[in-house]
């Protein structure tokens, strides 16, 4: 199977095959230098682009660097990634005609307070690279927050009138 890299309407470069793909076959694997995550977000702190894929657990990623590290996003994907024995492959979910964009769901959970735009454009693009519950998990925090500071600018009016009457 041939695979190449070139200009992505998803986000900047994108792989892209030259030859048909059956659904089930492994088409790339994601291969490159392994540390922990905490080695991952000190050394890419200041960096706004990375290539890291987190395996099992989340401890332990790898630091892209090979055709898979361009596969873009997609909430419509046509591969999806299986974690076998530490390594991770990126496999067909359908058959893939030759010339079309590699893409899997990176369901990200992790990303501080980045919004992880999505580009996709599927029509049930989510907006986001977060996986569903992360979205959630989100939202939850979010509501959590508001209601605090609610409650927090509640009292301060409370002490406010207090003061006045």
């Amino acid at each position: 199977m041939g695979l190449m890299i070139r200009s992505s309407a998803i986000h900047a470069a994108g792989c892209y095959t030259t030859t048909p793909i059956r659904k089930g076959v492994r088409v790339a694997e994601y291969t490159g230098y392994r540390m922990t995550k905490d080695e991952a977000d000190k050394g890419y702190e200041d960096s706004p682009v990375t290539y890291l894929f987190g395996l099992g657990d989340g401890t332990t990623v790898i630091d892209g660097h090979s055709a898979a590290m361009f596969v873009n996003h997609s909430c419509a994907a046509n591969c999806e990634t299986e974690e076998i024995d530490g390594r991770v492959y990126i496999v067909a979910l359908c058959n893939i005609a030759a010339g079309e964009e590699i893409t899997y769901d990176y369901c990200l959970y992790d990303g501080g307070e980045d919004e992880a735009i999505c580009n996709c454009g599927a029509k049930k693009c989510r907006g986001t690279m977060y996986s569903p519950e992360e979205i959630k998990r989100r939202k939850a925090v979010a509501r959590k927050a508001a209601k605090k500071r609610n409650n927090k600018s509640s009292g301060n009016a409370d002490k406010r009138r207090k003061s006045q009457g």
